[in-house]
């Protein structure tokens, strides 16, 4: 298709002719990258320099910057991947580089909510297509003949009339001082020589041998390093500290308490923080380190309770902060108390009419807990702030946003600001919040020198950022036939409300009522994969089971009926979902486990939601031994549109499933007066290597639209599959999180 260059050269693409041969082209979607020497292969000395850039060296190699952070999604190999394809590139004569972030060029430099490959589809080819149209100009003007004439194939230019061919390279310096073409032509789905087949991870040589890639690895002379003390309880702050018996410890270069962000500081989504009145220590290794913050004492009082404005995205937000120590009691009776009055965000003809004419009713309430993210990586950063110019460097998730939150804390501006994304050991949304990177920093421009800053694994899980309570009571009214004539349900959590009002199955069911509630909390929570959906797709996904047992029919046929109706008469105008598209993924999973043939001696269940623009639908097969689960075989049927790079895709899905049965299974935290109950692994179960499916099948549909997002989809499904095939095998329904306690119970 034609694609216009809407942004003009300055602010979208820049060239420069380099002294050796070559061409950048910098593009301000590809943000802020550094241009680094390959001396070994005759680079010139001298590099144009903008932000995000495509290099060409004059022997045809190819450097394609991936700008956004690398956590395992692998978006470091797709989006170049994509790029790569439009500049009809030889993919081994590519090398892939990580850039750092800029600010003045880029807005969407972040992983989060899959965005990063269906945000970048359309920039990221089209960058591509310009890259290449210079080259063809350039050949063009060089050998006098038609532009037109002239074809591209896997890094070369080729004129059949004249018998002419010529690597990228021969033509970079030419093309470089052509002026940018006002449209490009991107190629048809059709002529996909890279995207849809499966490329290695770019960076797995260096994953398994070992080489420095994540934050915890980095590394600088003169580097000291950092640990905090925060409050023990959420709801408490510091009062006093006695260090006397730790700061002339052997290596202890400093201890001191510091503010992260200030009182006044209007918070945007992301500063979410617990603590901001902290006790740093400071000294040479990590051993010496946590020796003297076991030597610190410490006393802590209660906070007031207060209000902390907040920049929801451009929204203003105020967030309530109670005072008082949450315990697990207190906690159930006000989220009880709330559920008692909800407010109503969606209603669909007469519900209450519906549950006073049906002949059966199916009422049931399901719990969830609050979780720890637990990355295998410790939260880290390093910071050096040296008179007004920072240099970061660590793994983080949404750079842009947090570095305002730096600039707000240093006084110092952004664009002195520098950071350098490592690849994330863990993210899950846990990294969105890098209040660590402030800490990291401040403690620099204290010290005067580089700084590590290390959490340990208790500091990270009292600390917040948790997944919320959730609770949610779900009611089906069925008449004489059997027939789904009424929806009701109430959703809300401690501090944050999951209701998704609009989704499946609301369309699907003439009387629809969504309710929801929420309980202010001093514990701080945010995203956590798939935010809300790990929890709403678990319950419906339940419940929807429950009902069609109810109504004598098999479990995919209830969810297909259901589908079609939203699609050939839909309820209201408000659904968030594709019908057609959810039914699709039930149908592949259906054919691709053999629906209806369970093997012998294995009990199974299905669950199918949407979510992040795309659709998953997962059979879970298992049996039950002993108390202990063993599956067999989990089958993935998922919808993200067009895959870029398909064993990639696989592998993302593979992991969310392996994640989303450990967290069905095992995951839980409560608190006893403020303090969580589980502060590492010792008591915080995570799913191990023998409770991992013996085999994960996955199919994508096929499609031709662009992407739309798989980071996160494949996940909230797996909680409700695992939940329905525990039912056939111990003939129990599920209905708190964690699944062990009901299991050995």
């Amino acid at each position: 298709m034609s694609n216009p260059n809407k942004l003009n050269r300055r602010s979208f693409l820049k060239v420069s002719a380099l002294a050796g041969g070559g061409l950048i082209l910098s593009f301000n979607w590809l943000a802020g990258c550094k241009p680094e020497e390959i001396e070994e292969l005759g680079l010139p000395k001298e590099w144009f320099r903008l932000n995000g850039y495509i290099k060409i060296g004059e022997n045809g190699l190819i450097t394609i910057m991936s700008p956004n952070p690398e956590g395992g999604q692998n978006v470091k190999t797709s989006m170049p991947l994509i790029v790569a394809e439009e500049l009809d590139a030889d993919w081994k004569n590519v090398v892939v580089e990580q850039a750092p972030l800029d600010t003045d060029n880029f807005t969407r430099q972040f992983i989060g909510g899959s965005q990063a490959i269906r945000i970048g589809w359309i920039p990221l080819r089209t960058a591509g297509a310009t890259a290449r149209q210079l080259l063809i100009n350039a050949a063009s003007q060089e050998w006098n003949a038609p532009a037109a004439e002239i074809t591209t194939e896997s890094g070369y230019l080729i004129h059949q009339a004249n018998n002419k061919r010529a690597h990228f390279g021969e033509m970079a310096s030419l093309a470089a001082t052509l002026p940018l073409p006002e449209n490009v032509e991107l190629k048809d789905i059709s002529e996909f020589k890279l995207i849809g087949k499966s490329h290695k991870n770019v960076e797995t040589k260096n994953i398994i041998t070992g080489k420095p890639l994540f934050g915890i690895d980095y590394k600088k002379p003169g580097m000291l390093i950092a640990m905090i003390i925060h409050p023990p309880a959420h709801g408490m702050k510091l009062k006093s500290f006695d260090d006397s018996a730790a700061k002339n410890l052997p290596g202890i270069k400093g201890i001191f308490e510091f503010k992260s962000l200030q009182d006044d500081y209007p918070r945007t989504f992301f500063d979410t923080v617990s603590f901001t009145d902290l006790i740093a220590i400071v000294g040479d290794s990590t051993w010496q380190v946590l020796q003297a913050k076991k030597a610190i004492s410490a006393e802590w009082e209660p906070i007031q309770g207060y209000e902390e404005k907040r920049d929801r995205f451009g929204a203003p937000e105020i967030r309530i902060v109670p005072t008082g120590l949450e315990s697990e009691e207190s906690q159930r009776l006000k989220m009880e108390a709330a559920a008692e009055s909800p407010r109503t965000f969606r209603k669909d003809g007469n519900p209450e009419q519906a549950f006073q004419n049906a002949a059966q009713v199916i009422e049931r309430t399901y719990e969830a807990p609050f979780l720890s993210h637990n990355c295998m990586e410790p939260m880290n950063f390093f910071a050096h702030v040296e008179g007004d110019r920072v240099n970061c460097a660590g793994p983080l998730q949404k750079p842009e946003l947090t570095e305002q939150a730096l600039s707000q804390r240093l006084g110092i501006p952004v664009e002195n600001i520098e950071i350098e994304m490592t690849r994330l050991g863990g993210g899950y949304g846990r990294r969105s919040y890098a209040h660590w990177l402030v800490e990291a920093a401040v403690i620099s421009q204290k010290m005067n020198a580089p700084i590590k800053l290390i959490y340990t694994r208790e500091d990270d899980m009292s600390g917040g950022i948790y997944r919320s309570r959730y609770h949610a009571t779900y009611r089906a009214a069925l008449d004489e036939n059997n027939q789904l004539i009424g929806f009701h349900l109430i959703a809300g959590g401690l501090p944050e409300n999951p209701l998704y009002p609009d989704r499946f199955p609301a369309g699907a069911v003439d009387n629809y009522w969504a309710e929801g509630w929420e309980v202010p909390s001093n514990l701080t929570t945010g995203s956590f994969r798939a935010p809300r959906s790990n929890f709403m797709a678990a319950v419906e996904q339940s419940f929807l089971d429950e009902v069609a047992e109810a109504a004598g029919k098999d479990p995919i046929d209830f969810r297909m009926q259901l589908l079609e109706k939203a699609k050939a008469n839909p309820v209201g105008d408000r659904n968030d979902y594709d019908p057609e598209r959810y039914a699709g993924v039930l149908e592949l999973v259906k054919s691709k486990s053999n629906w209806g043939q369970t093997p012998a001696g294995i009990s199974r269940g299905v669950s199918a939601y949407f979510c992040h623009n795309s659709y998953a639908a997962q059979v879970v097969d298992l049996k039950v031994e002993n108390g202990e689960v063993q599956i067999d075989k989990v089958f993935n049927a998922i919808d993200c549109g067009l895959v870029v790079n398909p064993d990639a895709a696989k592998n993302l899905c593979e992991g969310a499933v392996v994640d989303g049965i450990g967290t069905a299974l095992f995951g839980e935290l409560k608190f006893n007066q403020g303090m969580p109950d589980r502060m590492n692994f010792d008591r915080y179960r995570m799913i191990r290597m023998k409770e991992a499916p013996k085999e994960i099948e996955t199919h994508f549909v096929e499609s031709q639209i662009d992407p739309t997002g798989l980071g996160e989809p494949a996940y909230p499904p797996v909680f409700a599959a695992l939940a329905n095939a525990l039912y056939q095998a111990t003939g129990k329904r599920f209905y708190k999180q964690p699944f062990i306690h009901e299991l050995i119970g």
